[in-house]
């Protein structure tokens, strides 16, 4: 089955919140988080502060304009699945395949400063996270023939959330992301 065209109506949409979000993104890191408003955006991307908010919840999300894309990937890594692959290899693939290239960008370290430069984002960033830990337990517990509220599935998506956190400072994050996924797949065991 092919996908329905998409009207121009959509592409307009679309480069207009791309507008907006990467006008924000230049803004930030040239002037700092805490120093640049809503306005200042808008007049930067040529629109009104109507139109950002259209696009956006509010100042922090301009930040993580990639949100509900990434939430959707990591659903679609567990039902989307090849036959024969478990839940927790498609969720160490989906990692290695999709968060490695993205903390090697050059740029990651200017957007991780960004990040850290202000507690409303930082604390903006977890809840993000906590809000796709619901939504891939969600999918993890459907795969299994789990409960919806099943704490293991819970607790499986949450680490997983948690990998970026926890190897964005490591020298070899790809051996760390390993490590990781070793661990949840084996269990703890005393060294």
């Amino acid at each position: 089955m092919s996908e329905a065209p998409v009207g121009r109506r959509e592409r307009k949409k679309a480069a207009t919140r791309q507008a907006i979000a990467d006008a924000a993104l230049r803004l930030f890191l040239r002037h700092g988080y805490d120093r640049v408003g809503i306005r200042d955006v808008a007049e930067a991307a040529d629109v009104s502060t109507t139109t950002v908010f259209k696009h956006f919840s509010g100042k922090e999300a301009l930040v993580f304009d990639e949100d509900r894309d990434r939430e959707a990937a990591l659903v679609a890594a567990v039902r989307d699945r090849t036959d024969g692959q478990g839940v927790l290899d498609a969720l160490r693939r989906h990692v290695l395949d999709v968060f490695l290239p993205v903390a090697s960008d050059p740029r990651a370290g200017e957007f991780s400063d960004l990040v850290n430069s202000s507690p409303d984002l930082r604390a903006y960033a977890e809840r993000m996270w906590t809000r796709h830990t619901d939504s891939l337990a969600e999918a993890i517990a459907d795969e299994v023939g789990a409960d919806r509220d099943d704490p293991a599935c819970r607790a499986l998506a949450r680490f997983v959330l948690d990998v970026p956190t926890l190897v964005r400072d490591r020298r070899d994050r790809r051996e760390a992301v390993e490590a990781i996924f070793d661990l949840l797949d084996r269990g703890w065991a005393e060294r």
